[in-house]
């Protein structure tokens, strides 16, 4: 193993901490926009990891991977968002 391998997996481990925290603060969140955005910061790092991982195993479709959950999160924060302002219903 080289010294850009053993980076990539203290990089991994390093996001993988950093997860479970974002994780610990949505569920102490006070307020539900404290908790959707620890949602988005999840997604957000989540699609790092793939790709830190797609660099890590020298494969590419991971990256097309990430690019559809980072797609994804995104739309997901956006309608959770507009569904929290309208009350849950639509005016």
């Amino acid at each position: 193993m080289t010294i850009f391998d053993w980076f990539l997996i203290l990089t991994l481990f390093m996001m993988i901490l950093a997860i479970l925290i974002s994780f610990i603060r949505l569920v102490i969140g006070p307020t539900i926009w404290d908790r959707i955005l620890m949602v988005n910061l999840i997604s957000a790092k989540v699609v790092m990891f793939i790709a830190v991982y797609a660099i890590y195993v020298d494969n590419i479709l991971f990256l097309d991977i990430a690019i559809s959950y980072g797609i994804i999160g995104f739309l997901t924060i956006t309608l959770l968002s507009k569904y929290i302002m309208t009350g849950g219903r639509e005016k």
